[in-house]
């Protein structure tokens, strides 16, 4: 079991949020909130503020993004091996409609072959309150063995 997951369920959801939002600062700044993390899942909610608004008053594009790779990479690290690693190296997005309410970052990986090395392509959507998908990602992770 990875450090991070076995942290996750020794902590909870806000506890464990606060840990990754010290350790990597730049995803503190769309006060995310773990609401699940197991192998082949991870699941955040991001709050619509101001701070994350773009100039239509929407949530910034680039806010998006930051909760896709942040759910992507918890959910790839919940889910390699303990002798692998792993870093992003590309992200494809699409914006389907104006972000107008508080967000949910889902990715799912279960069908993803996780003791591979390589390239993997990581998807994610997010939803807003009326769970309809307003954006996607694909964030491919270099996962590799630690050495």
């Amino acid at each position: 079991m990875s450090q991070a997951l076995e942290l996750y369920n020794q902590v909870g959801n806000e506890e464990f949020t606060k840990g990754v939002t010290a350790f990597a600062p730049y995803f503190s700044t769309i006060d995310p909130m773990f609401v699940e993390l197991k192998p082949g899942y991870a699941e955040i909610t991001l709050p619509n503020t101001p701070k994350v608004h773009n100039h239509l008053g929407t949530v910034h594009a680039i806010a998006m993004c930051n909760a896709a790779e942040l759910v992507a990479g918890a959910m790839t690290d919940a889910s390699i091996p303990d002798t692998h690693r792993w870093i992003p190296k590309g992200m494809t997005v699409r914006y389907l409609i104006k972000a107008t309410s508080d967000l949910r970052a889902v990715s799912q990986g279960d069908g993803l072959d996780w003791k591979s090395e390589g390239d993997i392509d990581v998807p994610v959507s997010i939803y807003d309150t009326d769970d309809r998908e307003v954006f996607t990602a694909v964030i491919t992770m270099k996962v590799s063995l630690k050495k």
